[in-house]
């Protein structure tokens, strides 16, 4: 008499977000990664912050004037032309750099850190167009920094996504894909 076999299948997508480095030389690498990385941000939202510098932050010069070579100059322009997107910029710029930092220092919600930090590292990148060099420079460095600790879901070693990860509410889809 044959037994019966029992097969579980598992989606392409938990694959792709469950795998395990903790341990390991890279999962070390990437936590070295994520906290000089969030220190990068964290230290560049703090120094913005008015009560820190001493004068509150202001972008509209550099989206009008410092921009010039950028394919996207147009768009700069019109941002900085705009008073009510000013004032969220030049409040968001800080902030979510402090927050983005904060959150790869302490490992939580790193691969939506990450994310914001892409979407912005992608802005500095296309605002600079330091290409005088070829199309490699510091914001590219920036942005594959960021893609590598979302893909690899660096908050679960050595971070607070590691615990996050076993509450109730991480089962889902959506959380499983902004924890890491």
């Amino acid at each position: 008499m044959s037994t019966p076999t029992t097969t579980t299948t598992r989606s392409t997508y938990d694959e792709l977000l469950n795998f395990d480095l903790q341990g390991t030389l890279a999962g070390y690498w990437l936590v070295a990664l994520r906290l000089i990385t969030g220190y990068w941000f964290l230290h560049a939202g703090w120094t913005k912050f008015g009560f820190v510098s001493g004068e509150a932050f202001d972008a509209t010069g550099y989206l009008l004037h410092g921009t010039g070579g950028s394919p996207i100059h147009g768009f700069f322009a019109w941002a900085a032309s705009m008073p009510w997107l000013m004032s969220f910029t030049n409040f968001m710029i800080p902030a979510g750099e402090f927050l983005i930092g904060l959150g790869l220092i302490v490992g939580g919600l790193v691969r939506l850190a990450s994310f914001f930090g892409a979407v912005l590292m992608v802005f500095f990148y296309l605002g600079n167009a330091d290409w005088a060099h070829g199309l490699v420079n510091g914001d590219l460095f920036g942005l594959v920094l960021f893609v590598t600790l979302a893909t690899f879901g660096a908050g679960r070693i050595l971070g607070l996504d590691a615990y996050l990860e076993k509450l109730d509410f991480a089962k889902s889809r959506a959380a499983k894909f902004i924890l890491g």
